[in-house]
């Protein structure tokens, strides 16, 4: 065996391999673990040109994994201002107004992040932050990027003064025939987007540099892309060619209920497109939208009277669509927030044609039906949440999300003790930028059901996952969820050289100050992506 090219010694790693739980020592070579043991056992290993890092007592984990973020420009994800914390209305008119001078008397205010429930008092209009903008144009992507809202100015760029139809289940939404200023899902974004001045190819090259290297920092070593095309193949390709490829991707192929047949078949040509660090070979599909905005799927109406319509106008168009897709090899992933979407994707699945080694996924199952739950693990389909999506959720229920699906609905909220417990395989991710995407605070989420920090603070619901379970669910579960079991989730030999370096071992740590811990070091396919000035 040739010298490894890295060997970290004086840790405390916790495999998750169960022929040897823990261990001081780690040797990579060739972007391959190939020796796990003690500090002696491992540094006789090194050679000359062998780089060893003394991690003094660090905590070591397997590489952590997010299952499902949008890290890389598209449409979905148009950048701009952070309007995440802005919790009231006077905070995001404060942000808007900021931008305006940043962005100039010409330019556009670009932003994500709104909170429905700002607009709760007031209705959701962008004749709100008119004066705020300044007569700027300005496009705002709420929290969960399926509603935007739209400046006066905005719409009468796009030429948008009222109601259009749409080839999915999209709005603008009207009073009287003149738009609000609110955007329902993708197409109707996609009219006042269209007026935006799109950014250089560099610019979006950029962007992609600089959001790896933030991921990166906080000790993600992979993650699930959701929402991909050939473009974003192309711009993986150009990443890692030019060494800026920093983590691990998986990329889908998302498909729109208007994408013609003719594009399926184009597509499926590239189901084994794959590079070091990238692969294709993903299908996603939105089946629905989201709760707040009423576009969820939902068997019964939600307080507004909404969420009974899908997003795909013609579900079995939908079903054609994932049996084609499952029929050539893919893994088909859905976005099913509501009930009924949750179990139009399980029964979209179970009808599909099988492939060895391939299990369909179902992202968020935000409320689901009780004889729905079983069918996760019968039926080997994946449950993909994202428990940060819960830090918006009062215990009181009185939030835009609780009151819109009552209580009886509220009981069955992210049931994810529920499907680990009925044998699922469960898989852990932020939906960022839909939620912040530092694993860390991902995994203090699902063991509290509330935000970290928040003491005094009761739980949301008694479906807490344990300190192991939320590890396994940044670590192993999404290495099983991509069909890569045998290489990644585990520090052994034989596995991928991806760890993450924490100052306190994650799963020791109070999940309170989960948060707060350091990231020392990230490691990817054997190369120090992230290293903190102390170590």
């Amino acid at each position: 065996m040739n010298a490894p090219d890295l060997v970290l010694t004086g840790g405390r790693v916790r495999t998750l391999d169960p022929a040897r739980p823990h261990a001081s020592a780690i040797a990579i070579a060739d972007g391959m673990i190939v020796a796990v043991g003690s500090d002696a056992e491992v540094r006789e290993l090194a050679g000359p040109r062998t780089e060893v890092i003394d991690l003094r007592g660090a905590a070591v984990v397997p590489g952590l994994s997010d299952s499902h973020t949008h890290c890389l420009p598209s449409e979905v994800v148009p950048g701009g201002l952070d309007l995440t914390e802005a919790r009231t209305l006077d905070d995001i008119r404060a942000g808007v107004a900021a931008e305006a001078e940043r962005v100039g008397p010409d330019g556009w205010i670009l932003g994500w992040g709104l909170d429905y429930n700002a607009f709760s008092e007031t209705g959701i209009h962008g004749a709100l932050l008119e004066e705020a903008a300044g007569g700027r144009p300005a496009l705002l992507r709420f929290m969960d990027f399926h509603t935007a809202l739209a400046t006066p100015r905005a719409l009468e760029l796009a030429g948008v003064d009222g109601p259009r139809a749409f080839d999915e289940h999209a709005e603008v939404v009207c009073v009287d025939g003149r738009p609000t200023g609110e955007l329902r899902e993708a197409g109707a974004m996609a009219r006042v987007q269209a007026a935006v001045p799109p950014p250089t190819e560099e610019q979006r090259y950029a962007e992609a540099v600089d959001t790896l290297r933030r991921l990166t920092a906080a000790g993600l070593t992979a993650t699930h892309l959701m929402d991909g095309s050939l473009e974003t193949l192309d711009l993986l390709r150009r990443l890692e060619a030019a060494g800026d490829l920093r983590m691990r991707i998986v990329a889908p192929f998302w498909i729109k209920p208007e994408t013609p047949r003719e594009q399926w078949e184009a597509l499926a040509t590239h189901r084994f497109e794959r590079g070091r660090r990238w692969r294709a070979g993903v299908a996603k599909f939105f089946i629905d939208g989201v709760i707040d905005s009423g576009t969820a799927w939902l068997y019964e109406p939600d307080s507004e009277g909404e969420g009974t319509e899908p997003f795909w106008p013609d579900p079995a168009r939908y079903r054609e669509a994932v049996a084609f897709f499952a029929g050539h090899g893919f893994q088909c992933v859905t976005h099913a927030c509501g009930d009924r979407g949750v179990r139009e994707a399980l029964d979209a699945y179970r009808d599909a044609p099988t492939w060895p080694g391939v299990h369909h996924r179902i992202e968020h199952i935000e409320t689901l039906q009780p004889q729905d739950l079983p069918r996760f693990a019968a039926e080997g389909v994946i449950a993909s949440m994202q428990m940060q999506h819960m830090m918006w959720l009062e215990p009181d229920r009185s939030d835009n999300w609780s009151r819109r699906l009552g209580d009886d609905r509220c009981d069955r909220a992210f049931q994810a003790r529920a499907l680990l417990d009925s044998g699922a395989t469960l898989t852990l991710g932020s939906d960022w930028p839909v939620a912040r995407y530092d694993p860390r605070e991902g995994m203090a989420a699902a063991r509290l059901r509330r935000p970290p920090g928040m003491r005094d603070r009761a739980p949301y619901d008694d479906q807490a996952l344990t300190a192991e379970e939320a590890l396994r669910g940044y670590t192993t579960w999404p290495a099983r969820t991509v069909g890569h079991a045998d290489v990644q989730g585990r520090i052994a030999p034989g596995f991928w050289g991806d760890v993450t370096v924490f100052a306190t071992d994650p799963v020791e740590c109070d999940a309170d100050d989960l948060v707060a811990v350091p990231v020392l070091a990230t490691v990817v396919d054997g190369e120090v992506v992230h290293r903190d000035p102390s170590l």
